[in-house]
C-alpha cells in the first residue's frame, strides 16, 4: 500500500508533500523513500530496527523513530491526509491518532474498524474527521452508495474472488503449504492478508467494517464469489437498480480516489477491456468448505467485545500457520474456540480493546500450542 501511494505522490505534479512515512521492518525501503518524498518524520514500527534507521538516515535532516509511540507521532504530525495501511490491530492506535486531529484518513486497516468500530466512528464525527475506506470493495460501495438518500439502499453486496482455494476440497486445503496459500490469483497482497483472502476470513472482516462505514445492518451486507475481481462490490437499491463499481485489479485506483477526494485524478491502473474480458462469473460463496465468513457474521451480530475477539484469534491463528506450527483449516479452529470460550461483553475505551485483544491472543496462542 506504500508503495502504491508513493507511486501515486511521484505522478501528482508536485500536489502533494509528504510529512511522515512508517514502515514495519523494512528498514531500506523506509529510508529510500523517505529520502526520495523528502519525508520530515520515518518510523519503523520494529523497536530492534532505530539504529540501522538512524543510520540510514544520517545527514538527511530526516527524523526518525522506532517502536509503536513513533507510530502514534507520525500519524499526529500535521498532515492533512493520512493513508492507514498498517496490518492488523497495531495499526488502531495510529488511526485514532490521526482521527482525533480531523485528517482525512484513507483506511486501508480493516482491523480498526473490526476491533473498535463504535469507537472508531464516533471519535471520526467528535472532530469532524472524514474516514474513505481504501479495501477495493469498501471503496467501490463508497462510490456508488447513495449517502444523501440511505433508505433507499435495499443491501450491498461486497464481491469475493475467492482465494487460492476456490475449487479445493477439505482434504487437500487440510494438506496446503504456504507457498499454496498466499498465491492470490488476481492481488499482490502481504502474507497475512494473502492467508486471510484464501480462508475468506478477509470477507469476514470486511462484512463487519462494512456494517460501520456505511448506514447498513448485517443482514443487508450479502457476498458473492467473483473470480475475476472485475466488478469491485454493488449496491442494490429498493427500485430494483443495481449499481456496481468495475475496474482491474489495482490497489492505485481506489487509492487515488481517497487521495484525491472529492475530484479525481489521473491514475496509471491498466484500463478495463470488456470485450477482452467477455465474461464475467458469479457463485455464492461455500459455507461449510471456507466457515470463517459465518464465524465474521456471527460475531458482527454478537456485537460487543466479538468483533475484537475473533480479529485477536485469526491474527495469533494466522501467525501459527505461518510459522508451521498448525495447518490450514487448523486458523478457522483456533478462532472458533477463541470466540467460543469468551465472554461477550461491551467495549467502551480504546484501553478495553487493547486488554480484551491481549486477552483473546493469549488464549488463541494457547489453542495454536495444544494442536502443534
Amino acid at each position: 500500500m506504500g508503495e502504491s501511494t508513493c507511486d501515486l505522490l511521484r505522478r501528482g505534479n508536485c500536489a502533494y508533500r509528504v510529512e511522515a512515512l512508517t514502515a514495519h521492518t523494512n528498514v531500506d525501503a523506509l529510508a529510500r523513500l523517505a529520502i526520495e518524498m523528502k519525508a520530515g518524520f520515518a518510523a519503523i514500527g520494529d523497536p530492534s530496527r532505530y539504529g540501522a534507521l538512524r543510520d540510514a538516515l544520517a545527514g538527511t535532516g530526516i527524523a526518525c523513530g522506532a517502536g509503536p509511540d513513533s507510530l502514534d507521532e507520525a500519524a499526529q504530525r500535521p498532515a492533512d491526509w493520512v493513508m492507514s495501511a498498517i496490518v492488523g490491530a497495531a495499526g488502531l492506535s495510529p488511526t485514532l491518532s490521526a482521527i482525533r486531529r480531523g485528517a482525512i484518513v484513507a483506511l486501508a486497516n480493516k482491523e480498526t474498524l473490526v476491533c473498535a468500530g463504535d469507537l472508531v466512528m464516533a471519535e471520526a464525527r467528535r472532530h469532524k474527521s472524514v474516514i474513505l475506506p481504501v479495501d477495493s470493495e469498501h471503496n467501490a460501495i463508497h462510490q456508488v452508495f447513495d449517502f444523501e438518500r440511505p433508505e433507499g439502499v435495499e443491501k450491498i453486496i461486497l464481491t469475493a474472488s475467492g482465494g487460492p482455494f476456490r475449487l479445493w476440497s477439505e482434504e487437500d486445503m487440510a494438506k496446503a503449504t504456504l507457498a499454496e496459500a498466499i498465491a492470490h490469483p488476481n492481488w499482490s497482497m502481504g502474507d497475512k492478508i494473502s492467508i486471510d483472502s484464501a480462508t475468506l476470513m478477509n470477507k469476514g472482516l470486511e462484512l463487519i467494517e462494512a456494517c460501520h462505514l456505511f448506514p447498513v445492518n448485517e443482514d443487508q451486507v450479502d457476498v458473492v464469489v467473483h473470480p475475476e475481481s472485475i466488478i469491485h462490490s454493488l449496491v442494490s437499491y429498493v427500485d430494483g437498480s443495481v449499481l456496481a463499481q468495475l475496474g482491474s485489479p489495482d490497489m492505485r485506483t481506489p487509492i487515488a480516489y481517497t487521495l484525491a477526494w472529492p475530484e479525481r485524478m489521473a491514475g496509471p491502473s491498466p484500463r478495463l477491456d470488456l470485450i477482452q474480458i467477455a465474461k464475467l462469473t458469479f457463485e455464492a460463496p461455500d459455507n461449510k468448505r471456507f466457515p470463517a465468513l459465518s464465524l465474521a457474521r456471527q460475531a458482527q451480530r454478537s456485537g460487543g467485545q466479538a468483533p475484537a475477539i475473533l480479529n485477536a484469534a485469526n491474527e495469533v491463528a494466522v501467525r501459527g500457520f505461518l510459522d508451521g506450527a498448525i495447518n490450514f483449516l487448523d486458523i478457522v479452529t483456533v478462532v472458533h474456540l477463541t470466540l467460543d470460550q469468551m465472554g461477550q461483553g461491551s467495549i467502551g475505551s480504546l484501553e478495553e480493546v487493547n486488554e480484551i485483544d491481549a486477552e483473546a491472543r493469549s488464549r488463541a496462542a494457547q489453542f495454536v500450542q495444544n494442536r502443534a
